[in-house]
């Protein structure tokens, strides 16, 4: 039952799949705007992993049931969520996180929140750059935009970076004219 339970709140608090075509025509790939192409791509990453773990809670559900047989992936699916720790078939498609179940899920939500939220409104002036997927991609993209606005090759851009107030940061309304706002 507790099981049952954890599955059905766990797939019931998660969004659909991102609909990666429409975001791609959205938001194009275009030379002067490499942000395009990692949101599509983090999206990707993301419906990938959100497709295995909803597919996986489904199937333990169908098998508490008696309507597909219990494998023992997913009796260590099912064991891993009764005691709170995220099932080792998430992990292999997951990000790195320590996190417990209940933390991990709630930190997964954050996530495809902010994607979401870039998705309707346009790309964040401060973007959360814990809650990539695959953050070296949103560094090389950040360092994509500058050289190519400065028509300075890539392999000399490096990185400056100045920290901000929390005042300064809560003024913010939009990113800045090089570089990227980053939290996290």
């Amino acid at each position: 039952e507790k099981l049952a339970a954890a599955a059905e709140d766990i797939g019931n608090r998660l969004p659909p799949l991102f609909d990666t075509e429409k975001v791609a025509v959205q938001y194009p790939t275009v030379f002067e705007e490499s942000m395009n192409t990692v949101l599509v791509q983090e999206l990707g990453r993301f419906n990938h992993m959100m497709a295995i773990v909803k597919k996986s809670l489904s199937d333990v559900q169908l098998a508490i049931k008696g309507l597909v047989v219990m494998s023992a992936e997913l009796e260590a699916l099912g064991d891993s969520i009764v005691n709170g720790l995220v099932p080792e078939l998430w992990k292999g498609c997951s990000y790195p996180s320590l996190k417990p179940l209940g933390s991990w899920v709630n930190d997964l939500l954050q996530r495809l929140q902010m994607f979401s939220d870039w998705i309707k409104e346009d790309e964040p002036a401060i973007y959360w750059i814990s809650g990539f997927y695959f953050t070296q991609a949103f560094i090389t993209g950040t360092r994509q935009n500058f050289a190519r606005q400065h028509t300075v090759a890539i392999d000399l851009v490096v990185y400056t970076f100045s920290t901000m107030t929390p005042e300064e940061g809560e003024a913010v309304e939009k990113g800045p004219d090089d570089g990227a706002f980053i939290t996290g």
